[in-house]
């Protein structure tokens, strides 16, 4: 039997991540899945990873469970975020380690270890998840640890594209909105809709469409594609 292509998706148990496991299973994927309470699953294609990817050595265990169960790592989309909004001066030490740790910690070792996997076989694909508001700040959302976060993610994106677009990697991020998910209590939806020029929230599809063509587009790569309801264009 030939091994399907495989994807990797961090903060796979809710939200965007459920979603995409869904969609790259249909895609033909075989999947792991990892969040801090996921658990296991009935499909034998989809190899389930509960750990917090903000810890040490929990990214490289991540895609040591592809490599055992499947044998290769094709897609690694790096979903898993936090979002804490405060005025900066309010940001405590343990707000600074919870964003960093999930926003950064664990993109840098599940990207490192999956990425050496794909220069092996030749080739692959990563996908981040970032945020509008790291390139176009609101005053009606402080959310400067946003911005150093995902910030650096939108620029190591185009790091790494750059640096292994000759060796068949390619590396895209998906700016999103705010996006309709357990995340965002009901009686926040009116505040957050308004946020966007085209007056709604944006739908976990929305996201879900877009890694969907960036995996289909080959000639793309080093590219953050906004999916934010015109945020990025002004307001």
């Amino acid at each position: 039997m030939t091994t399907p292509k495989v994807a990797v998706i961090t903060g796979a148990s809710q939200g965007i991540g459920a979603a995409l496991v869904t969609a790259y299973r249909k895609l033909g994927y075989a999947i792991v899945a990892t969040s801090r309470s996921i658990g296991p699953s009935d499909d034998p294609m989809v190899r389930t990873v509960a750990g917090d990817i903000a810890a040490s050595s929990v990214g490289a265990s991540v895609v040591g469970e592809a490599l055992d169960a499947f044998g290769r790592v094709d897609t690694l989309i790096n979903n898993a975020g936090v979002f804490v909004s405060k005025p900066f001066t309010e940001y405590t030490d343990e707000d600074y380690e919870l964003v960093t740790g999930v926003n950064l910690r664990g993109f840098f070792e599940t990207s490192q270890r999956a990425i050496d996997v794909m220069l092996a076989q030749g080739g692959g694909h990563v996908v981040n998840i970032t945020t509008t508001l790291a390139e176009y700040a609101d005053s009606s959302v402080p959310s400067a640890l946003a911005a150093l976060t995902k910030g650096g993610l939108n620029a190591v994106t185009k790091s790494l594209a750059i640096e292994y677009a000759s060796r068949g990697i390619r590396v895209n991020a998906v700016s999103p909105g705010v996006i309709r998910t357990p995340m965002h209590p009901a009686e926040t939806h009116e505040f957050l809709a308004g946020l966007h020029p085209v007056g709604r929230m944006g739908e976990v599809h929305d996201i879900v469409d877009a890694i969907v063509y960036l995996e289909t587009a080959t000639f793309v790569t080093g590219e953050i594609l906004h999916v934010d309801g015109g945020q990025s264009a002004g307001h």
